[in-house]
């Protein structure tokens, strides 16, 4: 059985097209994907994410394991700061990317993909160090997305935190629509400006209604994870399962900004990334658009006249952009920008182009 969120009945209410995802309910579309992602790139839209999992680090060797277990560089966040990272294997491949906060050095919270949470609490588990008590705290905490140009000064006024002055990727706690105990975060998956807003599961219901009800007189409407996709898309932002997987690494992945070698410490998958760097990527992770008509799909294979050399991660027909765009893995010597190759799309052969990302720029 699919579980729910804490806002199930509030989408209900609003009509919205559910599908499982992760073993979740959750709400793919209330008006419509392409009306809810132009919202998010013109005005607002609020996204329930309550089903991603929050993993939380406590003790004197709380930083010490972060930096073993991820490969980013935890050492260099400041109280209050939030950092994109991943968990790797020691094969150097991705078990997940993941956002690290910091409360204090003896206190971090790790938000992780909602597929991912229980393979991710005991993987941790199975590899941690030193002094920490690691709590998988991911019934404690519901989380909701505002993201778009309008999202501050909706938010502005429901709050007691002055947000224009939370830098992106840091976080405030205070209270939010009269609830306590909540943490704002500048943070998203749409490239536009927003927050994420955590609050126990009790309170994300008046939050997640004052919103909309405040919001309305500037266009902020319920968006669902089908505009979550496209938009982040758009942006060549990387979603487990599709971009990144435990047979993918981050730098074939596009994503060595966020791979920290030189590091003071050691970190799980360090040594096979050397010899990555040391032998050269075989292929890579390109952004293309296509030139004939058909929406290229994940999955779908990326031909060179009529052998395969790669596939698609992720496409659709953009909705900012008007035009179909995708995602793919390629040989080295193909990933060049204005390179050619073709999308079998349902047994036809469509040609495509590689072209700079992000796809769109605000």
């Amino acid at each position: 059985m699919s579980k729910q969120t804490p806002l199930y009945e509030e989408h209900k209410k609003l009509k919205a097209r559910f599908a499982d995802f992760a073993g979740w309910e959750m709400p793919i579309q209330y008006s419509g994907i392409i009306d809810e992602h132009m919202a998010v790139r013109t005005k607002a839209g609020l996204f329930d994410v309550s089903h991603m999992g929050e993993i939380e680090f406590e003790g004197l060797d709380a930083l010490l394991c972060l930096n073993y277990l991820t490969c980013n560089n935890v050492e260099a966040l400041v109280d209050g700061q939030a950092q994109y990272s991943m968990l790797l294997n020691d094969r150097g491949t991705v078990v997940d990317d993941i956002i690290v906060y910091r409360f204090n050095r003896q206190h971090f919270i790790i938000v992780v993909n909602a597929s991912n949470t229980e393979k991710d609490f005991r993987w941790i588990l199975s590899k941690k160090k030193g002094d920490c008590t690691i709590k998988n705290t991911s019934d404690s905490y519901a989380l909701i997305a505002l993201q778009g140009p309008l999202a501050s000064s909706i938010l502005k006024t429901l709050t007691d935190i002055e947000i224009e002055k939370i830098p992106s990727f840091h976080f405030k706690e205070g209270t939010v629509c009269g609830q306590k105990g909540c943490i704002i975060a500048r943070t998203g998956y749409t490239g536009e400006d927003g927050f994420e807003i955590f609050s126990s599961p009790d309170s994300v219901v008046p939050i997640w209604r004052m919103i909309l009800e405040t919001g309305k007189t500037k266009g902020v409407i319920p968006a669902g994870l089908g505009a979550r996709d496209t938009l982040r898309l758009e942006m060549r932002y990387s979603l487990y399962g599709h971009e990144i997987t435990d047979e993918t690494n981050p730098l074939e992945a596009g994503l060595g900004w966020v791979v920290k070698l030189d590091k003071p410490c050691d970190f799980l998958g360090k040594k096979a990334l050397l010899e990555v760097k040391k032998t050269g990527l075989k292929r890579k992770l390109v952004g293309f658009k296509m030139l004939e008509r058909g929406i290229p799909r994940h999955g779908c294979n990326i031909m060179n006249n009529h052998d395969k050399i790669g596939f698609v991660t992720s496409g659709t027909m953009s909705p900012s952009l008007k035009e179909a765009i995708g995602l793919g893995y390629v040989p080295i010597e193909f990933s060049e920008e204005q390179n050619k190759f073709w999308i079998d799309i349902r047994g036809a052969h469509r040609q495509a182009i590689v072209v700079k990302t992000p796809f769109y720029k605000r």
